[in-house]
């Protein structure tokens, strides 16, 4: 009888009844026998059987893995490598975990990273009112609580708070304003480098400081408003004047006692949209936090509206502002607020208004003139041109607005093309500082602002996946364009002929005589009066406090510099200057790779449809 199975390989697989006794038994039939009887000799394979495998002779040479047979050698070596390896890794991995390790920390900040710690104090050592806590300048405290209560004349009765301008204790709305806008762009753009650096929260803290004081300056509740506080504390000394105020007297903003008149503007378009810009900026920074994001708005929205309708200049008439900072128009305020308001809201009348040819006119676009590209507190059309050909780049809205911002564009590339060496529309010092002011005193403020400018619209092009940009019939890469803002930043901080930095704290050779009153007159519990002080502003002896991070006005056009305190020309740093420093600063910061913030700018802005094509003309056969 006969079974039939299956073959797993495939074949029929047959098994007789009369083979069907086990190995076991057939190894135990064999082991009965008497060897010695046997009397033939036996095979190779006869006497395996009998031996068994104890005694084998040769091993075999392969080796039966199931689904595969490999060779005795190779196995046994693939199975001695993989336990050696295996042995040798757990005792690397003992070592490294039971042997003490030296940290190897991040590479060491770059200067620019170095110098923006710095360069963010000073603001702090500028705040006016009642100082936060965590304040840091050791020498500094509240000043100034009556501001808006001490003048009978104003309807503005709370405007404590804010940023002293400069040496003195006056607070300038149109520049700190500008400053405002500036840190705020800045943010908009870096926020990752500001993050990376650990100051982006120092720096909110900064431009909320600003701005929640720009809200008391005029009824931010409301939807329209007559007036605004322009500046606070006075400064004219023309005529031999000596009555108290804020350039007669030489005393610390803590001990000030003299009056402090509060200067109101009924038309200032200027201001007024200047100040539109810095609120409606700070609205996109402050994002996260919507009820104070939507009061900035208001506020930026308000003020805008009142530039719009009641026109003039906030410096006409030979005012206490006109001293100091005349403006020379208010229509590139108006390109530059109309842009900002427009990337706060998304509002198309704002971009219509910013992109109107008329006013693109009027604010000096299609001319060039001497300053032509030279951003400053008082000239917004460079920025504001910057701005909107980021618009451009990004979201290229189209028809109706694509004409003008095409124009801006290419003003923009223009400007950039300006700064190169290799134009001479602007002169250099032997040690390469660029004239932006053409020599005249004061230059670092420009300097800053176009630095920012260039690296700026070096990062935007990169977004783009541009290489660079043309300059007539020549093609320049971007990396000239941040080469350029990097050699005017080393010369500030001390790349230059007299091996000085201009940033006050930065490396071994800085201004110790800065022309600043808290600075200049120790903190040592008397109190100086208006007069009293002038023996410290006049004193030889450096500041027996450090204005750490305030950028001087700068040197002359023959790389010459003074470190005298009475000399402002060379030693009075600016909020404006130090809002431009920290922006240049930050943007050339850390590693390039990091780029800019793409989107968030563009946060308020709906999806973009351009104009659709006409239709094609009726065929016709």
């Amino acid at each position: 009888m006969s079974m039939y199975g299956r073959d797993p390989w495939g074949g029929p697989l047959e098994i007789n009844a009369a083979d069907s006794a086990t190995d076991d038994d057939r190894s135990r039939n064999l082991q009965d026998l008497d060897r010695a009887a046997l009397s033939r000799p036996l095979d190779e394979t006869q006497q395996s059987w009998l031996l068994g495998p104890s005694e084998q002779k040769k091993k075999k040479k392969y080796v039966d893995l199931g689904c595969i047979i490999v060779s005795r050698k190779i196995f046994v070596w693939t199975v001695g490598t993989l336990v050696v390896s295996a042995v040798l890794a757990g005792l690397i991995t003992l070592i490294v975990k039971t042997v003490p390790r030296h940290h190897h920390g991040k590479a060491p900040p770059d200067n620019y990273t170095l110098a923006l710690h710095k360069a963010l104090m000073f603001f702090n050592a500028q705040r006016s009112g009642k100082l936060p806590k965590h304040n840091n300048v050791s020498w500094r405290g509240n000043s100034c609580l009556r501001d808006g209560k001490s003048d009978p004349g104003t309807t503005m009765k709370d405007l404590v708070g804010g940023y002293y301008d400069a040496g003195d204790a006056i607070k300038f709305n149109f520049p700190a304003s500008f400053a405002m806008t500036m840190l705020s762009w800045s943010v908009i753009e870096y926020s990752a480098k500001y993050e990376a650096a650990g100051e982006l929260n120092h720096v909110k803290e900064i431009i909320k400081w600003g701005t929640d004081y720009l809200l008391k300056t005029f009824n931010n509740s409301a939807d329209t408003i007559d007036k605004i506080a322009a500046q606070v504390g006075v400064g004219d000394t023309s005529g031999g004047s000596t009555t108290p105020n804020d350039h007669y007297c030489w005393m610390r903003p803590e001990d000030i006692d003299y009056p402090r008149p509060v200067y109101e503007c009924h038309s200032c378009s200027d201001l007024a949209a200047e100040m539109a810009a810095a609120l409606a900026a700070a609205s996109i920074v402050f994002k996260d936090n919507k009820a104070y994001s939507q009061k900035l708005v208001h506020g930026a929205r308000t003020v805008f509206q009142f530039a719009r309708d009641q026109r003039g200049r906030y410096s006409a008439g030979g005012s206490d502002p006109a001293l100091f900072y005349n403006s020379s128009s208010y229509w590139d305020e108006f390109v530059w607020g109309g842009a900002w308001l427009y990337y706060a809201t998304g509002n198309s009348s704002y971009l219509q208004l910013a992109t109107h040819p008329k006013l693109a006119k009027h604010a000096g676009a299609f001319w060039g003139g001497p300053d032509y590209g030279v951003l400053s507190w008082d000239n917004k059309l460079a920025g504001a041109q910057v701005l909107l050909s980021r618009l451009r780049l990004f979201l290229s809205p189209g028809y109706p607005y694509e004409e003008i911002l095409r124009t801006f564009h290419n003003q923009t590339s223009i400007v950039m093309c300006l700064f190169l060496p290799v134009f001479t529309s602007f002169n250099r010092t032997k040690g390469g500082l660029i004239q932006l002011n053409h020599g005249r005193p004061q230059p670092l403020q420009y300097v800053v602002n176009a630095a920012f400018l260039a690296a700026l619209y070096s990062d935007y092009l990169d977004a783009a996946d541009t290489p660079g940009w043309y300059c007539g019939p020549n093609f320049y890469s971007t990396d000239v364009l941040r080469e350029f803002a990097k050699t005017q930043m080393d010369y500030i901080l001390g790349k230059n002929p007299r091996k000085m930095s201009y940033v006050v704290g930065f490396g071994n050779h800085y201004p110790k005589h800065v022309h600043h009153r808290g600075a200049s007159i120790p903190k040592n519990k008397i109190r100086y009066n208006c007069k009293g002080g002038w023996k410290w502003r006049d004193s030889k002896k450096p500041n027996p406090n450090t204005l750490v991070g305030a950028m001087v006005a700068g040197p002359d056009k023959h790389d010459g510099f003074h470190d005298v305190r009475t000399n402002y020309n060379y030693t009075e740093p600016t909020l404006a200057g130090n809002a431009g420093l920290v922006a240049a600063l930050v943007a050339l910061s850390g590693d390039k790779s990091t780029g800019i913030d793409k989107n968030t700018i563009f946060s308020a802005v709906p999806p973009m449809f351009p104009t659709p094509p006409p239709p094609p003309a009726p065929w016709k056969p």
